[in-house]
């Protein structure tokens, strides 16, 4: 099952239309977990990555999940020689509208700081708000990296819409829909995905929107996907190239 992996796409791969998870297969999810030793079989190909030239990278975690969860990533980019940090705001509860403000501020504080745009990757609710910030501070955001990322509907189709409830639903997907249109995100956009995921209903992270957007599939869990060496190889890659 992990041979091919991972799998890129230069132009949106043939997918269903996204679907609503209603039995979130939490112990699935769980059992990927054990996708993580992958990273121990995978440190010498990890280990011949390029490294790149201390270019500021801002890490922002899913939804309900502490800054902390992007540690492992934060310490294999400062590893590369790329100047990756964690977002600032802590846990991330959910409120990518007034969250992708605030971390726009700070990215456009980085630029007029040191004249180097930011590199942003999410995870998931995350990458929601990298694509966000990179919308509100084009100047000021160098590429966005996403994995696990509803890249339409919002929180339509994943477990999250039955806490924001259908007219939040609707009025985000709304919003964002209107944003794709009249100002699609200009950057480079590297949208990661899986077939396994039971957070978010796959489809829905294919972007369809943005002109410049290369899709990679993986086969880890959603869960798995920070601990995913394949995701490991290609954030490099897209950060470095």
């Amino acid at each position: 099952m992990r041979s091919g992996y991972p799998i890129v796409y230069s132009s949106p791969p043939e997918a269903p239309a996204p679907g609503q998870l209603k039995h979130f297969n939490l112990l699935y999810e769980a059992l990927g977990a054990w996708d993580s030793y992958r990273l121990v079989f995978a440190a010498r190909k990890l280990a011949k990555l390029p490294k790149g030239n201390n270019d500021p990278v801002i890490l922002i975690p899913g939804w309900k999940a502490p800054q902390e969860s992007m540690a492992p990533l934060r310490r294999f980019l400062l590893s590369k020689n790329l100047d990756a940090r964690h977002w600032g705001l802590g846990t991330n509860h959910g409120n990518p509208e007034a969250d992708s403000e605030s971390l726009a501020e700070t990215v456009a504080a980085e630029v007029a700081r040191t004249g180097r745009r930011v590199a942003l990757v999410g995870w998931s609710l995350g990458g929601v708000i990298a694509r966000e910030t990179a919308r509100i501070a084009p100047g000021a955001v160098s590429q966005v990296i996403t994995y696990g990322t509803p890249a339409t509907g919002g929180p339509t189709f994943t477990p999250a819409a039955r806490v924001y409830g259908k007219s939040e639903c609707k009025r985000i997907a709304r919003v964002q829909t209107r944003l794709d249109l009249q100002n699609p995100i200009m950057q480079p956009i590297a949208a990661i995905f899986t077939r396994r995921d039971k957070v978010v209903s796959w489809p829905a992270c294919i972007d369809r929107a943005s002109p410049h957007v290369t899709h990679y599939e993986v086969g880890s869990t959603h869960f798995s996907l920070g601990f995913d060496p394949d995701v490991w190889q290609i954030v490099v890659e897209c950060l470095v190239n």
